[in-house]
């Protein structure tokens, strides 16, 4: 790798951290930069879920008493995710990359028309309901196959979801979506790695990045206004969609 990529992936990894600490949307920037580094869509993908790991096991620890408090819903939940992850990342490799390359552009047009969207998605807080309803099994195990199988936007999506199916105050359903996006993206990074697509090297560049983001985006919390790193989320997803559809 170039000096130049070596920068543009640990800057890329920087700021997912600092943008999913503040308003989410890091895959957008980790998926861009591994693309443009070289990386085939698929590989690119897979690689974009390792980096952002870490962050989904910190953030699901900082919520472990609320979690407590819906253990019996975060269970089930847990395994309905683990088994939609798992076919999600499972669909994903049965596609070669010209397949999944076709795909692309409008995976991310949906995913940020729906980051976008963000704001107006935001579950209000309601009466909690079980977790192991029909609603809230098949709403769950959807969102999970997209998670494993793409992932961006997957976080807003899922808060969506666990809000009109589940319920409950908005740090009860953002403790849940932390652990179950831990879940997606555990089971389909094995998958992952056992088809062996995964980009180690760079991957070894964005992680250590990704987590001195995360710590940074405390503090840019408290002086960069969410609508401010939300609008260059969107900036950048919407320049990502363009660039796969004139390549593609």
């Amino acid at each position: 790798m170039s000096i130049s990529i070596i920068v543009l992936l640990f800057v890329s990894g920087f700021l997912s951290g600092a943008v999913n600490a503040i308003a989410g949307g890091g895959t957008f920037l980790t998926f861009g930069a591994l693309t443009l580094a070289g990386l085939p869509p698929i590989s690119a993908n897979a690689t974009s879920s390792i980096v952002q790991f870490p962050g989904y096991v910190t953030s699901t620890l900082a919520y472990k008493t609320e979690l407590m408090k819906r253990w019996r819903s975060a269970v089930a939940l847990t395994i309905i995710s683990a088994v939609g992850g798992l076919a999600g990342a499972l669909i994903l490799l049965a596609l070669d990359n010209p397949s999944f390359r076709a795909m692309v552009p409008w995976l991310l047009a949906a995913a940020t028309a729906i980051f976008a969207a963000g704001p107006l998605l935001k579950p209000k807080a309601s009466a909690e309901r079980t977790g192991t309803s029909a609603s809230s099994a098949i709403g769950q195990f959807l969102t999970a196959i997209y998670g494993g199988f793409f992932g961006a936007g997957m976080g807003i999506m899922m808060l969506a979801v666990l809000g009109l199916t589940t319920g409950g105050s908005y740090h009860h359903l953002n403790a849940l979506k932390n652990l179950l996006a831990m879940v997606i993206a555990a089971v389909a990074i094995i998958v992952f790695v056992g088809g062996g697509v995964v980009g180690w090297a760079q991957a070894v560049i964005m992680i250590p990045a990704g987590a001195a983001g995360g710590y940074a985006g405390v503090w840019l919390a408290r002086r960069v206004p969410q609508t401010i790193m939300r609008m260059l989320v969107v900036a950048v997803g919407t320049a990502l969609t363009v660039y796969y559809f004139v390549t593609g």
